[in-house]
């Protein structure tokens, strides 16, 4: 079978995320002073062969682990859809 994931990686709270804190700041420059933070993160898509559902999302977990996040400074989730 076929599968779609998609990948959200953000910052865990507790790290400072200096790319949000410049987008918030241009926002209020821009007039947009009600947005009180701004948090950025990656979106990662990728499509992937399983045989079963459960093994694709073991195999999707272990590459945002392994890879695309940096498990000490962030989380990640995914969404996975047969196609």
């Amino acid at each position: 079978m076929k599968f779609r994931a998609t990948v959200q990686i953000t910052l865990r709270p507790s790290v400072l995320d200096p790319q949000g804190v410049a987008v918030r700041a241009g926002l209020q420059q821009m007039g947009y002073a009600q947005v009180e933070e701004v948090r950025v993160g990656k979106y990662v898509q990728l499509e992937l062969e399983a045989e079963t559902e459960e093994q694709a999302r073991q195999q999707v977990d272990r590459i945002s682990d392994q890879l695309l996040a940096n498990p000490v400074i962030e989380n990640y989730h995914f969404d996975l859809v047969a196609v």
